[in-house]
């Protein structure tokens, strides 16, 4: 059984947020938090280490506890290179990735993955479908799975799963949601 010091946490924060007219999404409040940290307090753990893919110009890490990693890629090339910078950056044999901009975030989700990880990782699978964000990855699979889908011009994230072992994590009727646009913040 995999722990929690086994795992480095890679939260995803990276992206252009044009649909929030540029906004650095990880600093963006909901409720009386920022979205990084509430994105912190739903994975709760003793991880290796904690990173966060982040493409802004920062003194420092929006938060303690972070090591910044920017995409290794120029012109935000989108959640495949900010894989592609986690992977290359974790110290750890797993990583486990989540999004920022997730809206609900059950505590137990970290555990229930880990409970459920296949030989190459495990996905999460919520009311919405398939959540290829959110995952547990074995790095020495997904570091190579990476490489490959760049090279063959697969640039989305759901092609890269297809390369890999995993299993499915399915929290349906549960559903995470995402905070892309002005209306998804106003949404109860």
């Amino acid at each position: 059984m995999i722990d929690f010091e086994q795992i480095t946490l890679g939260i995803l924060a990276g992206g252009r947020a044009l649909r929030l007219d540029g906004a650095d999404k990880a600093l963006l409040t909901l409720g009386n938090e920022t979205l990084l940290e509430r994105t912190l307090r739903g994975f709760p753990g003793n991880y290796f280490e904690r990173l966060l893919s982040y493409n802004r110009a920062a003194a420092s890490a929006p938060a303690p506890g972070l090591r910044v990693i920017p995409d290794e890629r120029p012109d935000f090339p989108g959640p495949l290179a900010a894989l592609e910078a986690l992977a290359a950056a974790c110290r750890s044999p797993w990583l486990l990735t989540v999004p920022v901009d997730c809206r609900d975030v059950p505590e137990s989700l970290a555990s229930g993955l880990i409970a459920r990880v296949g030989p190459d990782g495990v996905l999460l699978r919520d009311a919405d479908g398939l959540q290829p964000l959110i995952a547990l990855w074995r790095v020495d699979a997904l570091r190579p799975a990476i490489a490959a889908a760049f090279a063959a011009g697969e640039f989305a994230v759901h092609r890269l799963t297809l390369r890999l072992d995993l299993r499915s994590h399915d929290i349906s009727p549960a559903r995470l949601g995402n905070l892309n646009t002005p209306a998804d913040f106003a949404a109860p």
